[in-house]
């Protein structure tokens, strides 16, 4: 049987995303021999930009988890159209990036947000280490942003 990623998140009982469409000239997901590369995901819902501002500001940190939970979505969703879930190996590695005001200091709670869902709907596929980076600024006033890596079989 042959299960798709988009299978996998239903069966926790929420949908994959529309795929976003890349903001420039390059491809949201690369793969290179068994390694495959999916580009900057930000908080965006079939179409609609969400979670737009500074953490510690304008957004809270649950805001910026349920954000960063939504660039898992789109990271799954990405990969979900290259990959089946019985191809995929599994995550390497996440690049997680997140703005927000100087005194916020909660980056690796935000970033669970993606953790968390992976490991949920991908088990021990999921696992992954994991970079945070604080930044000054994202496209569209975005609070966060996500790029991953990946090993398929």
């Amino acid at each position: 049987m042959n299960e798709s990623i988009k299978k996998k998140v239903a069966d926790i009982g929420i949908q994959l995303p529309n795929i976003p469409e890349p903001g420039g000239n390059y491809k949201s997901v690369e793969i290179r021999g068994n390694v495959g590369y999916v580009a900057i995901q930000f908080p965006i819902h079939n179409g609609i930009n969400c979670h737009q501002g500074k953490l510690g500001k304008e957004l809270s940190t649950n805001d910026g988890y349920l954000a960063m939970r939504l660039c898992a979505l789109n990271v799954l969703a990405q990969i979900n159209q290259y990959v089946s879930y019985n191809k995929l190996e599994g995550l390497n590695h996440v690049f997680a990036y997140y703005r927000c005001s100087n005194e916020w200091d909660d980056g690796p709670l935000v970033v669970n947000g993606a953790s968390d869902l992976f490991n949920e709907v991908l088990k021990d596929k999921g696992s992954h280490s994991r970079t945070l980076f604080g930044v000054c600024s994202l496209p569209r006033n975005f609070s966060v942003g996500l790029t991953a890596t990946f090993t398929i079989l």
